[in-house]
């Protein structure tokens, strides 16, 4: 399927940003102002750029990791819909940083990113960075960065922090993670699911999305954690909870979705039955240390599309996608349903930093307003009716004298 009909495919299935899309090409809240972006180069991230485009902006849009790139949507994001796409699948990190880099040469005044690469590219440069209205970014790995730089004052202008949005991590991260999460899995291995030992590292959304995910499909999950309190929820979710020295040594698959690297480890391979398969649906391709196994146990060999093995002494191990997302290295990435919500609440954060940006430099949560237009939004396009209260229960429950 050529890159046009991915995106037109798209486009049918994301009903909530195509409502924005068409007041955005009305209302051009983005007219004479320029948009960089930094996110996964797929079919429904198209589909934003194109909206941002239609809403008045010059857009010049990047990848966020060197193998998330889907060439064919890049090509046609160019030359279909006419924007500026500096994106490649397969990068080497030098190309990968020259690509980011491309992307501000338009010198924005937005910039939307996804795991915080572009926002401290950003940085590097005074004259880029001081005309810089704000921002969005993505993900939660991108977020602990931010609030870092935050910390550390290094942030110059203020971020939205779109990936703690409700409708963005309710069901991007658990629904959306979950369900490609798998589909790289099985898209790279051609295996069964069923009857497996699988271990999820990491119970925050996208970890209890992949466990309940793995749980539906017959699998024997388990999850390790460094949080008591997600722990505790874990095991009352009906989990075994383990430290992963202990859960590895049966695991058939290991998932690792922490946003933290060192997850898997040369030292903990030892400990793992011959055979293991990890896999990542972190941002970046550290939580299994990919690097540090082959320092210790030799380069790997590919022995099937996406699929690495690693001879561990006598044992064997592999690793899909080189230990980079594997939903979308491996797969095709999030449900279009899915990303419609993520997108809209994208859209939306960027038009009000288009209308009235904060003052001053910092972390900021997307306004409740624009994740009430996006609920309210997604009910109305799959035609859901739902109750309101009535003004006796408003009165109810904005008093205090009424009790037993």
């Amino acid at each position: 399927m050529d890159g046009k009909k991915k995106i037109e495919w798209a486009m049918k299935w994301m009903p909530v940003l195509d409502m924005i899309r068409k007041d955005f090409m009305s209302s051009k809240p983005f007219k004479g102002m320029n948009i960089s972006m930094a996110l996964h180069l797929e079919a429904k991230t198209a589909v934003l750029a194109y909206t941002l485009k239609q809403g008045g902006a010059r857009v010049s849009i990047a990848g966020c990791n060197p193998l998330s790139t889907d060439d064919e949507v890049a090509k046609s994001l160019k030359e279909d819909y006419g924007l500026n796409v500096h994106a490649k699948r397969g990068l080497t990190k030098e190309e990968y940083y020259e690509s980011l880099s491309k992307t501000i040469d338009i010198e924005p005044d937005i910039i939307i990113d996804d795991g915080g690469d572009l926002t401290g590219l950003v940085h590097n440069d005074k004259s880029v960075y001081k005309n810089i209205k704000g921002g969005n970014e993505e993900t939660t790995t991108g977020v602990v960065r931010l609030k870092n730089m935050e910390k550390a004052g290094a942030l110059k202008f203020p971020m939205f922090d779109v990936n703690d949005a409700l409708m963005k991590h309710l069901f991007d991260n658990r629904y959306g993670t979950g369900q490609s999460t798998i589909d790289g899995i099985l898209t790279a291995t051609n295996l069964v699911i069923a009857g497996k030992n699988v271990v999820v590292g990491g119970y925050g959304w996208c970890g209890r999305g992949i466990a309940n995910k793995m749980r539906g499909l017959g699998a024997n999950v388990t999850v390790t954690e460094i949080d008591p309190f997600k722990s505790i929820e874990a095991h009352m979710d009906g989990f075994r909870v383990k430290q992963m020295k202990d859960a590895i040594s049966d695991a058939d698959f290991v998932i690792t979705a922490t946003g933290v690297k060192d997850i898997v480890t040369p030292e903990l391979l030892r400990y793992a039955k011959d055979g293991v398969i990890m896999a990542n649906s972190g941002h970046f391709n550290n939580e299994v240390a990919v690097d540090d196994i082959e320092k210790e146990y030799g380069k790997g060999k590919e022995v099937r599309k996406n699929v690495t093995q690693y001879n561990v002494g006598k044992k064997k191990a592999y690793v899909l996608s080189d230990g980079r997302l594997v939903n979308l290295a491996s797969g095709q990435g999030h449900p279009a349903e899915i990303m419609d919500l993520s997108f809209s609440i994208q859209a939306l954060t960027a038009r009000f930093i288009a209308d009235s940006p904060p003052k001053n430099p910092g972390v900021y949560p997307v306004p409740h307003e624009i994740d009430l237009e996006v609920a309210n939004s997604y009910l109305h396009s799959y035609g859901i009716k739902i109750d309101k209260l009535t003004k006796e229960q408003l009165r109810y429950i904005n008093s205090w004298q009424e009790g037993t």
